[in-house]
């Protein structure tokens, strides 16, 4: 694979000359003792056994005990008291800078890139803001039964660039991948030893049912002499594999691709099938689900010579792993060759026929002709390994164009892929947002004016295309960013219906796969241009599994709509509260099915004037499917917030806005609540005392969105010492009714200067 590198460099500008002092140490609250021995930052640890002889559990024994004598505990805290307090010390922080930036704190994700750093890797010393938190979803049909897959292999300028920030970045014009329904497998790739996947991948892979695997590559010298020091022999492969299986397990990914591009020795081209074989079985044990892909490159005798196919020369690797991914200079006699080859049956949907988008050498297709590769490789019924689609973003110059290039790319392909529907309980929820945006949005309103990217914002992602209605009438399906109901971007649904279509125009928006209950509560949230209605078209399946029977049939059925003064209205405005909606339609339905699935949602568009041309638009901001008999349930508070790895600047900050110097916090937020329940977390501070004791407290002011049980603040601004200020954190749950305030979290911080320095 041709590696691709460009440098990326953060600017930063600072009132003083030299560095600002920082002053760090580490304080939990008395209240979230029993978080402090968690794995991953949101779950309980689990005792699983390990191959190195030491069990989880002691891992995370030993964290505390590291932790505890370089850092202030939570157990030095009053347990009746909900404030903490911090002399400000100026003294170098101790947070690694591989997993924070270093100027400003913020999480970042990152690879390894020496066979030492992996040996030498520990779950107590991983970083836990890089762990997935959510877990793969189901889906319809399931991978395994899928007989031709979809492989992405993401390699873009080497890696980790706006995607490494934990919590997100400010970003004019980011890469983002949305067309999730369309792939099964997504690989993050760089030239780095060990690529870890950056959460926010993981978290939107695993929301639409898609898997996601780390790459482990060695080349070039270096990598042959990493392979000859781990795969020596028994003990040492095995150790690389066991930390491998480690990683991904903690971070909460799914597999790996392994790439060897460099010569190896008898020994080592010896001992790599069975360290497959190993490292597939631990993953299989430890990963449900999980794959090992094997990269077509060394062949059985140890040499660097890519096949562009599975034979008899790499099939020892194909037989070791879950399946084989093959360089891209092939030609139909190779797939001819392979589809008779006897070593394969039954295991062709195993083969991904690599298709290289930049098109480099003697390739089929690529670039916008990408689509003459998948024709052909799905005439010979295999699975295809899409790398570097982000060859739409890399090569065009206008950025702004993003969108326009990326649907085009993937409209070329869909005659080709295969549509899968990620399952989901109630309450299902989607504002169509695509992780990035030139505002957050908040109930239609402005929450934050600036251009972001963060792609576990990401919601669960409609259908994206652009169809012909006949005559010369069209309907265009797209993501925009100039309006939205809540994130960065609503669901633009226009065309042109002629004057000789008579019936609705139907727009299909979802193909998914979820389970309703006896009674449905359906809001449609959206602006539509004059001249037409708009309506729901829901189409469900009487059986709640997949099959690709003819008893397998779709019954198109409408919800009733809900005027307003029924009883399920009335209840639901008193639970949503008010959600001026400024031009925003708020549509409320009912569907009375039970034992069924939904399978397919579509808007219907009808022309409620004369017979003419009619050219439309309607924006969707939003969809919700709430179980009615589950409307009342109470939400659970919040719980366990505690306050650490407290890190004090004094500057002018990294922000463009920032020009004076001012006291900036920053620290790390940690809670207990089910994440499942939120679509995420609203963090608030504000000042509750100080300096001047006549000032009176100030208002709850939004620091950030989380999508997870953590959120470090950075740079915040607040009072000089010596004050008090609290910091809020607020569950935004998945049915969209406010969390009452005293289900928040809440925790207090009193700071004064150190007056001995």
């Amino acid at each position: 694979m041709k590696q691709r590198r460009r440098r990326r460099k953060r600017q930063f500008t600072f009132l003083f000359p030299c560095s600002f002092t920082v002053c760090h140490f580490r304080v939990f609250s008395a209240r979230c003792t029993g978080m402090a021995l968690t794995v991953d930052g949101n779950k309980p640890p689990l005792r699983r056994r390990r191959e190195d002889g030491e069990d989880d559990e002691a891992v995370v024994v030993k964290k505390d005990r590291t932790d505890a004598s370089r850092l202030e505990s939570c157990l030095d805290q009053p347990v009746d008291s909900s404030s903490i307090h911090e002399v400000i010390k100026y003294t170098p922080s101790l947070l690694p800078a591989k997993h924070y930036e270093v100027d400003t704190t913020e999480p970042i994700s990152c690879g390894l890139q020496t066979l030492d750093e992996l040996l030498s890797w520990r779950r107590s010393e991983a970083n836990p803001f890089n762990v997935a938190v959510v877990p793969l979803a189901p889906r319809e049909p399931p991978l395994a039964s899928c007989p031709r897959r979809t492989l992405v292999s993401h390699d873009m300028m080497g890696g980790y660039l706006d995607d490494k920030f934990v919590q997100g970045t400010s970003a004019e014009t980011p890469y983002a991948f949305y067309h999730w329904q369309y792939i099964d497998i997504f690989n993050y790739f760089t030239h780095k030893l060990v690529t870890i996947p950056p959460a926010v991948w993981t978290n939107a892979a695993h929301k639409h049912g898609v898997l996601v695997i780390g790459t482990f590559i060695t080349e070039w010298s270096d990598g042959a002499a990493a392979c000859e020091a781990f795969l020596k022999e028994e003990e040492s492969y095995r150790a690389v594999a066991d930390k491998l299986v480690q990683i991904s397990h903690y971070y909460g990914f799914d597999g790996w691709l392994i790439n060897i591009e460099n010569i190896l020795s008898e020994v080592a081209v010896k001992n790599t099938p069975l360290f497959l074989r190993y490292l597939t079985d631990q993953m299989h044990e430890r990963v449900s689900g999980s794959l090992v892909l094997w990269y077509d490159s060394v062949t059985e005798n140890g040499q660097l010579n890519w096949q562009n196919e599975l034979n008899q020369t790499n099939r020892v690797f194909f037989d070791a792993c879950d399946g084989f991914f093959t360089n891209y200079n092939w030609t139909e006699q190779n797939l001819e060759w392979m589809k008779d080859y006897s070593e394969i049956q039954g295991r062709t949907a195993d083969v991904y026929v690599g298709v290289d988008v930049f098109a480099r050498g003697k390739v089929v297709g690529g670039m916008f002709e990408t689509n003459k590769a998948l024709e052909v490789i799905r005439s010979h019924n295999f699975s295809a390994a899409i790398f570097a689609p982000g060859w739409v973003y890399e090569t065009h110059d206008d950025k702004t164009e993003f969108r326009k290039n990326q649907d085009k790319f993937w409209a070329l392909l869909s005659d080709y892929l295969y549509i899968h529907q990620p399952a989901s309980p109630l309450p299902f929820t989607s504002s169509f947002c695509q992780g990035f945006g030139k505002a957050v949005y908040w109930r239609g309103k402005q929450e934050t004016k600036r251009s972001w990217f963060n792609l576990a914002a990401q919601e669960i992602q409609p259908m994206y295309y652009h169809t012909e209605l006949g005559g010369h009438g069209w309907l265009r399906s797209g993501g925009c960013p100039e309006d939205a109901w809540n994130g960065g971007c609503s669901l633009l649904l226009d065309g042109l219906i002629p004057a000789s279509h008579t019936s609705p125009v139907c727009a299909k928006i979802f193909s998914l796969h979820v389970a309703l209950a006896s009674k449905t509560l359906v809001i449609l949230i959206y602006k539509p241009s004059a001249g037409i209605t708009v309506s729901l078209e829901l189409k469900t399946s009487d059986v709640c599994t997949h099959t690709d029977t003819e008893d397998d049939r779709l019954t198109s059925v409408s919800p009733e709509v809900l005027y307003e003064g029924h009883p399920l209205v009335r209840q639901f405005s008193q639970l949503c509260g008010d959600l001026s909606p400024d031009g925003w339609t708020v549509g409320c339905l009912q569907l009375e099915r039970s034992g069924c699935a939904l399978r397919e949602v579509c808007v219907s568009i009808q022309r409620s004037g004369d017979p003419q041309d009619t050219a439309f638009s309607c924006r969707l901001g939003e969809i919700m499917l709430l179980d009615v008999a589950s409307l009342q349930a109470p939400p659970e508070p919040l719980q366990g917030l505690c306050i650490y790895d407290v890190v004090w600047l004094r500057g002018a900050g990294t922000s463009p806005e920032s020009t004076s110097p001012c006291l900036r916090l920053n620290a790390t937020l940690r809670w207990d609540y089910q994440t499942k329940l939120v679509r995420h977390f609203r963090v608030y501070w504000r000042r509750l005392r100080g300096p001047d004791p006549r000032t009176p407290p100030g208002q709850l002011v939004l620091v950030g969105r989380s999508y997870s049980n953590l959120f470090r603040v950075t740079e915040l601004v607040v009072p000089e010492p010596p004050s008090l200020v609290e910091l809020v954190v607020e569950p935004v749950i998945r049915s969209g009714f406010p969390v009452p305030e005293s289900h928040w979290g809440r925790r207090s911080l009193s700071y004064t200067e150190d007056v001995t320095q």
